[in-house]
């Protein structure tokens, strides 16, 4: 057998030097732990070292089996690629893994990062009566897959010619599904490109989304709390508002996360193509990048194109003072006089940011209610505590007319509560978002896309053409994130030759609102509607002591569950970090557990977390921190 240099045959064993892998651009990194020790047997893949960038810890495996015979390292040293980390003598049984995964890979390549990708093994199989080979998902898309029917199908071409560049799969758009799927892929050892429209990776959710929202959401956070506590005895100053440095700082955040995901795009050997793209043909797809146009082939594509901001027709959108969200996450002012189109999610998001900087804030709502897909007992406790805070809020009402004024932007209202003209500094228009699947000629390669723009997929992601699959906002509602990355992994993970498919029983929602509102599962308004039998459990967190102990009683945590089982059906709650709070009962509801399983684990105390257990316990009538009258 030949062995590189690095390894040499003493008493039928191998000494093996193991060496910093390449940790893409990062230099003189920490090392934070050393996991093993002298004269220590390791196993294969076994972590030997703990590492730290400004980006993240990475484990060191070991290559193979074998005890560590001595260490070149300590906690504190800086190390950078190639550095000797230890020397490890294999065991002799593990031969013939060193010759097939050491001799032709350098051990400064013996790692996560390796060039050489894993052969991947089998994933580990799904419950049948969850996933089958096919189907519909449990969580229906915009298009049930069951429209999908095989006179759609597009046959791939047995042979076209590739283009500037080839990969055995391409992603198109660079968001949470999008660059899922292209690590996923990488991991699983395929050659990928990625292709993203602007100049940084993460799509809307990291640039002008979720993230940046979350930003201003915890400045907003700050500022009502400092001023809320003076109820209590401690009082502050007015804060000054340095909306630049604020600005910088949600910046900073981004730029911290986009330069992650491109290191990670570089460890991982993905090509990132920075360009807009449309399909050219099955199997092809052409950029328009700074350098010009290329042309790029592909077996398999994914489809992540995402969505972008819905519009009403006949606005003034040339006036720079009429913004949607991505406009009111740059920050440009704080205007004295704020509208709000849309009581949804992201609407009422940017206003609890824009009342707490200074901003009166007024919004319009079409529905009868603020954020219609949630129950109306979830959304009372927000509602009662804006209407105090802010301006005006306007349901059933619609905006009919603006107006560029030279003073402002001049509404007109039409509808059960609509107020007499009204000027404003500026106007947020978040009336939701639309499907982008009009916008990737995708007729081209001959993919179907709705009337809506939403292209129909199966369980597996799988469009009607067998080789091209889709993901995100792009197959459907809900749009959000959370979705879109288990979406990505799982067409790639398809693509990969892996049993995969989209299960999930739920896609829990929040409203980032002040309370935070979640829901998942069945809602009370939902089984109403279908006739779905369940019963219902409620804790008010009036009687939750680290709820009073913060100065937040109004939250509200319920429990729907069936009449016959007690199995978890929904649950919604209202309430500081309910987006926290809802995981729980996300899991609960996989696991298929029923009222006594929840009430009967013990949640820490005193945390708003265990007002989840003290709903199970009502309804498993063992609740002893509220008094219920017993059921005859």
């Amino acid at each position: 057998m030949h062995l590189p240099e690095m390894i040499t045959k003493e008493n039928m064993k191998q000494t093996i030097a193991v060496n910093v892998p390449d940790i893409g651009d990062f230099k003189d990194v920490s090392v934070i732990e050393v996991l093993v020790k002298i004269g220590e047997a390791v196993t294969a893949e076994q972590s030997l070292i703990t590492l730290e960038t400004d980006k993240a810890t990475v484990d060191v495996p070991s290559p193979v089996a074998g005890m560590v015979t001595e260490l070149k390292i300590k906690i504190g040293d800086k190390v950078s690629q190639g550095d000797l980390i230890l020397m490890l003598e294999a065991e002799s049984a593990a031969e013939g893994s060193i010759s097939s995964s050491v001799q032709s890979t350098p051990a400064a390549s013996i790692s996560p990062f390796s060039e050489e990708k894993p052969t991947p093994s089998p994933d580990k199989e799904r419950a049948e009566e969850r996933m089958g080979t096919g189907g519909i998902s449990s969580m229906p898309h915009d298009t049930p897959a069951s429209s999908l029917t095989p006179d759609f199908a597009i046959p791939t071409s047995p042979s076209f010619e590739k283009g500037d560049l080839h990969a055995e799969i391409v992603v198109l758009g660079a968001g949470p599904g999008g660059y899922a799927a292209a690590f996923r892929a990488a991991d699983l050892g395929k050659q990928v490109i990625l292709i993203e429209r602007h100049s940084k990776l993460g799509g809307v959710c990291l640039n002008v989304g979720c993230i940046p929202s979350k930003a201003l959401l915890h400045v907003a956070k700050i500022i009502t709390e400092a001023d809320e506590i003076s109820h209590h005895g401690v009082t502050f100053s007015k804060p000054t508002i340095d909306i630049n440095k604020i600005r910088s700082w949600k910046e900073s955040i981004i730029a911290k996360l986009t330069g992650g995901l491109a290191a990670l795009s570089k460890q991982r050997k993905v090509n990132v193509v920075y360009g807009v793209a449309k399909f050219s043909s099955p199997n092809s797809i052409t950029v328009e990048t700074s350098d010009g146009s290329k042309t790029i082939t592909f077996d398999n594509a994914i489809i992540a194109a995402g969505s972008s901001v819905a519009r009403i027709p006949g606005f003034p959108y040339d006036d720079p003072r009429l913004i949607d969200s991505t406009g009111a996450l740059l920050l440009q002012d704080i205007p004295e006089r704020m509208l709000i189109i849309g009581g949804g999610i992201i609407g009422l998001e940017m206003g609890t940011v824009y009342d707490a900087l200074g901003s009166k804030i007024s919004v319009v709502e079409l529905a009868d209610g603020l954020i219609p897909g949630a129950d109306r007992d979830l959304v009372r406790p927000l509602h009662k505590r804006i209407e105090k805070r802010y301006e005006a809020i306007y349901l059933k009402t619609k905006v009919t007319k603006i107006e560029a004024q030279k003073e402002g932007l001049n509404i007109t209202f039409e509808g059960d509560n609509a107020p007499q003209p009204q000027l404003y500094d500026r106007v947020l228009l978040a009336v939701g978002r639309r499907p982008n699947g009009h916008e990737i000629n995708a007729a081209a390669a001959g993919v179907v896309v709705n009337e809506r723009g939403f292209i129909p997929v199966d369980k597996q992601q799988r469009s009607n053409v067998p080789h091209i699959y889709a993901v995100g906002d792009i197959v459907g509602d809900p749009m959000l994130a959370h979705k879109a990355t288990h979406e990505g992994k799982v067409a790639a993970e398809v693509i990969a030759g892996h049993k995969a498919g989209f299960d999930a029983l739920t896609i829990p929602s929040v409203a980032y609102t002040d309370p935070e509102i979640s829901w998942m599962g069945l809602t009370e308004t939902q089984a109403k509607a279908q006739g779905i039998a369940y019963e219902k459990a409620s804790f008010p967190w009036a009687a939750s002591g680290r709820a009073l102990s913060m100065g937040r009683e109004e939250g509200l945590t319920k429990l729907l569950y069936d009449p016959q089982t007690k199995c978890i059906l929904g649950a919604g709650i209202v309430g500081c970090n309910a987006g926290e709070l809802i995981a729980e009962t996300v899991l609960a509801l996989e696991m298929g557990a029923n009222m006594e399983d929840i009430g009967l684990t013990i949640h820490p105390h005193p945390t708003l977390s265990e007002t989840v257990g003290f709903a199970a316990e009502i309804a498993e009538g063992s609740i002893t921190d509220l008094y219920m009258p017993r059921k005859k």
